[in-house]
């Protein structure tokens, strides 16, 4: 009598390897947004920088637009400026009156930190609404 397995039991080891790999798959693409999360917020800090770099050399911050006010850093502020690795493009916002004193980085979170935006509100983060926000301190 030849030794093999029965049809039940490869069906259970097939279900096993599914749920092993459905569970992997999720955890796997999570990571992913975890990572472009972590570059967006890493981003925005080195933006941030380089606008209080402008801001001790010229009084003011640079005027307003997504990433067009923010080309006024380079290149004696940053080298190149970030961009977000899916929509190519943060939101910036200044207030306008005056000398500018204040300002707002945006930007759209894959994993929503549920955050509160008092700046950047009306904001777009490329094709989706910002959801995550940087302040001037």
């Amino acid at each position: 009598m030849k030794k093999a397995f029965s049809l039940i039991e490869l069906l259970v080891v097939i279900a096993i390897m599914s749920i092993l790999i459905g569970v992997a798959a999720v955890n796997y693409r999570k990571t992913i947004q975890l990572g472009r999360d972590s570059r967006r917020k890493a981003d925005l800090e080195q933006i941030r920088q380089a606008l209080e770099t402008y801001r001790s050399a010229n009084s003011s911050y640079p005027n307003t637009g997504t990433n067009a006010g923010l080309t006024a850093l380079i290149p004696n502020y940053i080298t190149v400026l970030p961009t977000d690795p899916q929509s190519g493009t943060y939101a910036y916002v200044a207030a306008n009156s005056g000398t500018i004193s204040t300002y707002s980085l945006c930007s759209s979170l894959e994993i929503d930190p549920a955050q509160t935006l008092s700046k950047c509100g009306s904001a777009s983060c490329g094709s989706k609404a910002c959801n995550y926000e940087k302040t001037n301190p």
